[in-house]
């Protein structure tokens, strides 16, 4: 029988979690803001609007907005026409 110290997960290990985007599984480590998700993802923030579990979110909630597992984002670019 193992003692619960050699069970324990190691100290060192990295979590991840996962958010649904654009109907795409995305893996991403928390803590995060919708802010380091877009920049992980190589999306500026200020070139996306974004609907965090069905709420549209203003761009100025981007930093402080947290995303967690499980989540579902859509994300649309912004593109200029002409």
């Amino acid at each position: 029988m193992s003692s619960p110290a050699e069970n324990a997960a190691p100290q060192n290990s990295i979590e991840t979690a996962q958010v649904i985007a654009n109907g795409r599984a995305v893996t991403f480590q928390p803590p995060a803001t919708l802010t380091s998700l877009l920049l992980d993802l190589g999306l500026p923030p200020r070139s996306v609007v974004v609907e965090h579990n069905g709420d549209a979110v203003a761009p100025s909630e981007f930093e402080t907005r947290p995303v967690r597992h499980g989540d579902r984002l859509e994300i649309v670019r912004i593109t200029a026409g002409g």
